[in-house]
């Protein structure tokens, strides 16, 4: 889309951008992953759990692709959910009676917390208590966390493959209920394991870690090896190794898609070399007729796929080949860009390959250079968050200018870092080489050059497209998003897919468009969901839900039981969503495939029935022989008579019997042709 509205020098910009969005992610999955193996497995050294990693995460993306990582991605999801609600089980209620576990019940967590005191900071709670949201620290790492969020959604290439693969409906609902189960991970989990560390360091006397190992992620593994022993390591290790591998083959699919499908395809190995916006890809020639020609330009007529003969005979060629190496296709409107197609793919799983084995690496100097988790996870609003409103302006906003995007881009990401910076640079030691990854890490660094790089981002975009645009009219506008519509996969049209939601038949092109008003009324209640939905939930867990808890300075035993009992039955319900819904909604689509197969093979029978019954009527009636019809039964053929007329046909009966008896001795063998007449 970005391309298509603005050029290939916008388009470029956003695939780096794109491109660091997943580089930043895998960091932040590869250093956390590595620390929590390093704690949990003892004598195993970063290199050989990098590489652990590198594998699993390869292997589950080479095995299974984009479309079987939905699949997988649910047992995944599952899993982790399991092993959520077996620790907070574990914490609040201690249902085996763990000798090692001091607690047992949200009293005794209560307890031991209130008697643990905050460190004394110039960031940090208010009267040195755990027990209340008056959190300056909390309130740095809740802004940083949003900007950071924010940039990884609108930039990251996994979640717009996931997007553009749902339907405009399902997909807004789909987003709405997973964004409530995810919420139970940090909500649930963070809750839970938080107050666990600082009960049980409470219970000791001293910190159970050092500040450097908390800022590693090693707080929640240190808990669960505590408390559930050897149930509990491995529960954090097969937790940790689901989550990586999950998300980690996500942004390894994205990378090989950027660097083959918008950098290869579009730049260095085009289909069509002189490919130009509004040309069809197979063939060459432009879909519409261009307003400058009068008419003149000879437009496209390349067939669909879906109902293409040639293309049918070749994927059932194709899938009965035995062979390694499979049947070249043969269609002559389509074939060559199959061909093509499929050579990026081979492209695509080698490109995993490579970006698999560099994660190695990666991971490698984050351990050289002692970056750990919470640098990072501050660290991706600076690098992306500049990006979040040109995005979102690309999209909705049909005045947006390649120069306003740009500038937004690029321009937010400098100052950001220029910001970040200059802060770092008043802390004792400066940006040296000793004191870098310490004084840049340091919170309100952190949260200047998130803040100014969101905010410069978005000012930036605003002010240039004006300046390059101040005046859209009506048919300028239409334009604008007509440059979208062409936006295709010549094989599999966004029309062909959509038919059923649109009322649409078949058309003979595979670039037949629907009315644009058409498109907008059928899509209106999705667009309505998610607008209605973004502001109820921004109302609500940025402003409603953090007020009420200002309310309350600090929390006493009656205010503490109902939090956690909130983010406890927040876990337990995502839980049961996440895990029961999926089955319902598969066995639902499985049982209305069943009933639509059993429909047409119903009308396959009779088709064929009715086309065997014409030309044997059609004899019979010139011969004067019985004209029944004929249906296909279980046991064979057999002749039917729906309109059985026995007074009329009394005589002809009888006479057939007596033909029966005189032609046979047998009586027995008369009766039974006299009863097959008669019926």
């Amino acid at each position: 889309m970005i391309k298509a509205r603005f050029g290939a020098r916008t388009h470029l910009v956003f695939c780096t951008f794109a491109f660091f969005t997943n580089l930043i992610v895998m960091m932040s999955l590869t250093v956390a992953g590595t620390a929590v193996l390093n704690s949990l497995v003892a004598d195993l050294s970063p290199e050989l759990a990098a590489m652990l990693l590198a594998v699993v995460i390869g292997g589950y993306t080479l095995i299974g692709g984009l479309g079987a990582t939905f699949y997988v991605s649910y047992f995944n999801t599952a899993l982790i959910f399991f092993l959520i609600i077996l620790l907070m089980v574990e914490v609040f209620f201690n249902p085996f009676e763990h000798v090692n576990n001091p607690f047992g019940s949200s009293n005794s967590i209560f307890e031991f917390v209130a008697c643990w005191k905050a460190p004394d900071t110039s960031i940090g709670n208010h009267g040195g208590s755990y027990l209340t949201f008056f959190s300056s620290g909390g309130l740095v790492f809740g802004i940083v966390n949003l900007v950071g969020n924010f940039g990884t959604v609108f930039c990251d290439q996994a979640y717009w493959q996931s997007s553009v693969a749902a339907k405009p409906l399902q997909g807004v609902w789909g987003f709405i209920a997973g964004g409530l189960c995810w919420f139970a991970i940090p909500f649930g989990l963070a809750t839970t394991m938080g107050l666990a560390y600082l009960g049980l360091s409470s219970a000791q006397g001293a910190p159970l870690l050092s500040e450097e190992d908390i800022m590693k992620g090693l707080a929640a593994p240190l808990v669960a090896q505590k408390l559930l022993g050897p149930v509990g390591e491995y529960s954090m290790l097969f937790l940790i190794l689901m989550a990586v591998m999950s998300t980690g083959s996500a942004e390894i699919i994205a990378v090989a898609s950027i660097v083959i499908y918008d950098v290869y395809q579009t730049y260095i190995c085009p289909f069509r070399q002189d490919h130009q916006d509004g040309q069809c890809i197979l063939c060459g020639r432009f879909l519409r007729q261009q307003k400058e020609d009068e008419g003149q330009t000879e437009v496209c007529s390349c067939p669909s796929a879906e109902g293409c003969e040639a293309c049918n005979e070749d994927t059932l060629a194709r899938a009965q080949s035995k062979n390694v190496v499979k049947p070249h296709y043969t269609c002559k409107a389509h074939g060559a860009f199959k061909e093509y197609q499929e050579h990026l793919l081979n492209y695509k799983n080698w490109c995993i390959i490579l970006c698999t084995f560099l994660s190695i690496p990666l991971c490698l100097f984050c351990w050289a250079v002692d970056l750990n988790l919470a640098w990072t996870y501050y660290f991706t609003g600076i690098l992306i968050s500049s990006s979040v409103i040109p995005i979102a302006m690309s999209i909705l906003w049909a005045r947006a200018t390649s120069y306003g995007l740009v500038s937004g881009v690029v321009g937010g990401c400098l100052s950001g870092m220029a910001a970040w910076l200059s802060y770092a640079s008043t802390f004792p030691g400066g940006l040296s080489a000793a004191t870098f990854v310490k004084n840049t890490g340091e919170e309100l660094p952190m949260l200047t050059g998130n803040m100014v790089a969101i905010s410069v981002g978005g000012a930036a975009c605003i002010i240039v497209t004006f300046i390059t645009r101040w005046r859209l009219t009506p048919e300028m506008e239409e334009a604008e998003w007509d440059k979208t519509r062409d936006i295709d996969n010549p094989l599999s049209p966004w029309v062909t897919k959509y038919k059923g939601e649109l009322n649409l038949d078949d058309g003979e092109n595979f670039h037949d468009r629907p009315p644009l008003e058409i498109v907008i009324r059928k899509f209106r209640t999705a667009k309505f969901t998610a607008y209605t939905a973004a502001v109820l939930f921004t109302v609500f867990f940025m402003g409603l839900w953090p007020g009420s808890m200002l309310t309350v300075d600090i929390l006493d035993l009656n205010g503490f039981n109902i939090w956690t009992t909130i983010s406890r039955g927040w876990a337990f319900t995502a839980a049961a969503v996440i895990i029961i819904l999926p089955l319902y909604q598969e066995a639902s689509a499985i049982l209305k495939q069943l009933k639509k197969n059993k429909k047409e093979a119903r009308m396959d029978d009779k088709s064929q029935n009715e086309a065997l019954m014409q030309p044997l009527q059609q004899k019979n009636h010139n011969s004067g022989i019985d004209s029944r019809p004929i249906i296909k039964s279980s046991i064979g053929y057999k002749i039917i008579n729906k309109h059985l007329d026995l007074t009329n046909n009394c005589s002809l009966s009888n006479s057939s019997s007596s033909s029966s008896i005189s032609s046979t001795a047998d009586s027995k063998s008369s009766s039974t042709s006299s009863l097959v007449n008669a019926q």
